[in-house]
Parts: C-alpha cells; structure tokens; sequence
C-alpha cells in the first residue's frame, strides 16, 4: 500500500514537471523541471529495485548533462520569440506525435486487461546487489556488445574533437610554442611613457 502511494505520488511530480518543461516561457525553467522529472523518474527506478540506474540517472543526467544544459542556456542569448515563431507551423505534426504515444499507452493498458501480464521484478534480499548482477552480465555475456559501444563513443568523441580543432578564417587559436619562446625582452613587456598633467613624461 505504501509503495502504491509512492509511486503514485510521484508519477503525478512527473507528469507535472514534464509539462512544465514543455510549457515554460524561461529556458532556465524548463531545464529546472527537467531536472525534477529526472529526480522523480529516478524514484520509480528505485520501486522497482533498479538501483543502478537511478544512481546513474541522478549523478549523469542531472549532475551532468542538466549543468551542461544549464550552462549553455544562460551564456548563450537566446531569442525565445524567434522559437516561438515555428510552435504553430509544427503543432499538426505534434498533435499527431501525441496520439500516437497515446494510442500506444492503451493498447498496452487494453492488452493488460485481456490477460497479457507482463513480468513483475522478483523481489530480493537487501543484501542483494543488482549492480552487481548487472556488471557479471556486461562483463561475460555482453562483453562484445560493450566493447564495441565503447569503440563507438570513443571514434565518435575523436570526431567532435577534429571538428572542433579545424582550421578556420576569422578563428582566433593559441600556439603553446610561441607563449613558450616569448620573454620580457622579446616584447613581452612594454613600458609605455605617458606625460603627466604638468606636461612631463615620467
């Protein structure tokens, strides 16, 4: 009973924060319910004994991604008038996205009522790790999967690092070699004599 109150609580936190995000005028906003709908999906994660990934929600995703987003949002100048200018043009396409994510949810809820039951987690010990559980299988069984996921992510952060690094006119890029060389008689320094008010350079 306890529990069913929990979730219920906080799925109607998560059904409100996503809205929030959606409706929000202030960028600023819409990350901070982000970051509440993350919190609170983190909680069911918890109910149904998955610890691994609501810690990995929390610390990724919030600790993370939603400082990076946070970041970006208030040093950049957004104009949020300019996106508002394409909400009416692109709402028929997501009107459409929504019915169909509805349709989906009840032919789920109307499949439950005929008989198909999906499996429930078998409940453990609290002595029992899942993450534990969890790494044995990426580690003997998915070992090839992981590592080529791994492989993905690192070719994929070469090529962000190469694209970013490109030369390009009107850039302005350090040369650590030149800093290096450079001393105090070389130009470093200059020492600028400026006249005083009485006409008199010092």
């Amino acid at each position: 009973m306890a529990a069913t109150i929990v979730f219920i609580v906080l799925a109607a936190v998560l059904i409100g924060a996503a809205l929030g995000v959606i409706t929000s005028r202030n960028p600023v906003h819409s990350a901070l319910f982000l970051v509440l709908a993350f919190v609170t999906s983190a909680g069911l994660w918890l109910l149904l004994e998955a610890e691994f990934l609501a810690l990995i929600l929390v610390l990724v995703y919030v600790g993370a991604v939603m400082v990076l987003f946070l970041f970006v949002v208030m040093m950049l100048d957004i104009n949020t008038a300019t996106l508002r200018q394409g909400f009416v043009r692109y709402a028929p396409l997501g009107v459409v996205v929504a019915v169909i994510v509805l349709l989906e949810i009840g032919y789920v809820v109307w499949t439950q009522k005929l008989g198909v039951t999906f499996g429930t987690p078998v409940p453990h010990a609290a002595t029992f790790s899942n993450t534990r559980e969890l790494g044995n299988l990426i580690y003997t069984t998915y070992v090839y999967p992981f590592e080529i996921a791994a492989v993905i992510l690192l070719v994929g952060i070469v090529a962000a690092i190469s694209l970013t690094l490109r030369r390009r006119a009107g850039t302005r890029t350090q040369d650590p070699a030149k800093q290096v060389r450079v001393s105090a008689k070389r130009g470093r320094i200059r020492i600028v004599k400026m006249p005083t008010q009485g006409g008199q350079a010092e």
